[in-house]
């Protein structure tokens, strides 16, 4: 593979991480208008219509492989991801979320070498754990008891575990040479039509004035257009140049950046914690990523 083109699946998979970093600042502030999966439903619409108006071409498949790992791909990165991962918040502490679901790329891994016999390097496994511990704190940083909550915990661990479901379909999907606009509106078309049973069960209700309030449209509309249908275009070419274990490890990079925009943004103290946190969360993403560097080579 070219430098350059490995180069740039690394730089689309580091602005992904960062967008989705600040993402969570925008999902808290709405979270004072609208439940969960309100949320949830309005921001992949709206990212369904933006990916439209991008590429208002058809996507049309005939391999109904293709076609199904592409349904698993919106089940379970789009719908069954972000219910559990909104509503273990509802259940057990963000600190405890936020570490279990970071369990994500050794999940990843883990599937990988598996499914896709790719082989798990120590590289790697090293890296993992010495961003967990970054990770965890960050999470636990002013905590003086770590409280467990086994439905919010499980329910982390499985929003980690549908997210390594999503990276290995997509990963799959990545060797059928398909537009990845495309292919990304035919994802959101899978997350929404999944997601019509469950407004039946959920407080679904949305009020077109709270949606028209200024600081919630724009907040939505970033969730929308950036978050999701821009942010979903780059992630999965990132996974179509570097392989899903590669690129998922900057999901580590992801609370580095809450915690940042974080400060700026809804002024939340910073401690010394959470910069040992941070330096140890490159420091492992770094370590995880030097075998590849090496090669030179993606992963199949």
């Amino acid at each position: 593979m070219k430098k350059s083109k490995y180069f740039l699946g690394h730089i689309l998979a580091i602005l992904t991480a960062i967008v989705w970093g600040t993402s969570f600042i925008s999902t808290k502030q709405l979270l004072t208008g609208f439940t969960p999966f309100e949320i949830l439903f309005l921001r992949f619409t709206i990212g369904y219509v933006a990916l439209w108006v991008i590429y208002p071409h058809r996507l049309k498949l005939t391999d109904f492989k293709t076609e199904f790992l592409i349904f698993l791909a919106g089940f379970s990165g789009v719908t069954i991801y972000f219910l559990a991962e909104n509503y273990a918040l509802t259940y057990t502490y963000a600190s405890n979320v936020s570490l279990l679901v970071s369990v994500a790329p050794l999940l990843t891994g883990l599937l990988a070498h598996f499914i896709l016999k790719d082989r798990l390097k120590k590289n790697f496994i090293v890296g993992f754990f010495v961003a967990i511990i970054g990770i965890a704190l960050i999470s636990f940083s002013g905590a003086t008891v770590l409280k467990l909550n086994p439905k919010g915990d499980l329910l982390a661990i499985g929003a980690a575990l549908l997210w390594a479901i999503y990276s290995i379909a997509i990963h799959k999907v990545g060797g059928k040479k398909i537009n990845t606009l495309a292919l990304t509106r035919r994802i959101f078309f899978y997350g929404l039509v999944t997601m019509i049973p469950c407004a039946f069960f959920l407080n679904f209700s949305v009020d077109k004035a709270t949606v028209l309030i200024p600081s919630n449209l724009f907040n939505l509309l970033y969730l929308g257009v950036i978050s999701s249908a821009i942010c979903y275009i780059t992630w999965n070419k990132a996974m179509e140049i570097l392989g899903a274990v590669v690129a998922s490890t900057y999901i580590y990079v992801i609370p580095v950046v809450t915690v940042i925009f974080s400060f700026f943004i809804l002024k939340e103290q910073i401690t010394i914690y959470m910069i040992l946190g941070i330096i140890l969360i490159l420091g492992g993403l770094y370590l995880s990523q030097e075998q590849q560097k090496k090669t030179g080579k993606r992963r199949k």
